[in-house]
């Protein structure tokens, strides 16, 4: 008897992951499915995201963290311009020292163990083990400020600020960054927390009442549309915060609005938080399902890493695998009345 309710449990028996010098790396993260642990759920990670990709689910992308001081941004530029993410939230601070290096400049190596107010004195910022030259800094506050007296005088969603500054730092680089990428590929992006950012001091500067407005309720309206609108849809967070909540939020928000929506269908996270702090940053997706955020049956991991070593694998891995994989990204019919949106979807 006690045969017999073993193997049920015992399906698969864990392979040890061999060595092969001539391996790709999706070749290696498909054989680290057969082992455990988070080399495990890194595996179970990309095929979800692979699927995604296969199924006409539109796929948003949550980003928080310091990914682009830490060297994340082209690989999150080759998410965008090959349509791997539909829709992508992001922290400000991510998109302020995305347009800092648009605009030319550098983030520095450096070390983690250093006299902090030796590094004021020289007009540097720290952020762990990368430095960054405040006065360059500086630079890219002057360049959101003066951008921004340039539009008309009305509010913005921050999908509209973002996408005009995309055209407008397009015709200036030399590169494209996350910005200027998201605004030639038509993916929509949205910075829920863009005053928590020196996007935010920036536009701060201005004397006087009349500073720049966003409309963040319409960030909410429109988000919950694409969520709704979808076939179905998917979820990819790096790391947690305003981002991942603000996705998460779309189904509730949809279904509020007597949309018929039964929560998101696929989702991967790679977070290095634990969810026993209660925490969003760290919490599971089980739990999310509680609040109807993510489907009953939804195919989903949690890869508990730092997202500078997963990340660069993950995406590595999937766009092997994809290579020759025409994806056809599905039509975002937003319902806004503002003229960028007609200018973009229709």
């Amino acid at each position: 008897m006690a045969d017999k309710n073993r193997r049920k449990f015992l399906k698969r028996p864990v392979r040890p992951v061999e060595i092969d010098t001539g391996a790709s790396v999706e070749d290696l993260v498909k054989r680290m499915g057969d082992a455990a642990f988070q080399g495990r759920n890194l595996s179970i990670a990309v095929d979800i995201w692979e699927e995604m990709l296969k199924t006409r689910t539109t796929v948003f992308l949550g980003l928080a963290g310091a990914m682009v001081p830490a060297g994340m941004r082209e690989l999150l530029v080759y998410l965008i311009r090959n349509r791997y993410v539909d829709c992508l939230v992001s922290t400000g601070a991510n998109l302020f020292h995305d347009i800092h290096e648009t605009l030319g400049r550098h983030h520095w190596q450096g070390s983690h163990n250093m006299d902090d107010n030796a590094l004021k004195d020289a007009g540097i910022d720290r952020i762990y083990d990368v430095f960054a030259v405040e006065e360059e800094f500086n630079r890219a506050d002057r360049y959101i400020y003066e951008f921004a007296e340039g539009l008309e005088k009305r509010p913005y969603t921050t999908r509209e600020f973002l996408y005009l500054m995309g055209g407008d730092l397009s015709g200036k680089c030399r590169a494209d960054g996350i910005v200027t990428s998201a605004f030639r590929a038509r993916v929509p992006l949205y910075c829920p927390a863009v005053a928590d950012s020196s996007i935010g001091i920036a536009l701060a500067l201005k004397n006087g009442s009349d500073h720049f407005i966003f409309d963040m309720i319409g960030d909410v309206k429109e988000t919950a549309e694409i969520a709704a609108r979808a076939k179905s849809t998917g979820v990819v967070y790096v790391g947690g915060g305003t981002p991942k909540n603000f996705i998460q939020q779309t189904e509730v928000t949809a279904a509020l609005q007597c949309k018929d929506v039964a929560g998101h269908r696929y989702a991967v996270q790679v977070t290095a938080d634990s969810p026993h702090w209660g925490g969003l940053s760290g919490c599971t997706f089980e739990e999310a399902q509680s609040w109807g955020k993510i489907a009953r049956k939804a195919s989903h991991v949690t890869v508990n890493s730092d997202a500078t070593i997963a990340l660069p694998v993950i995406v590595t891995a999937l766009a092997q695998r994809m290579k020759g994989f025409k994806r056809k990204p599905p039509k975002l019919d937003l319902s806004a009345s503002d003229k960028v949106s007609r200018r973009i979807w229709e």
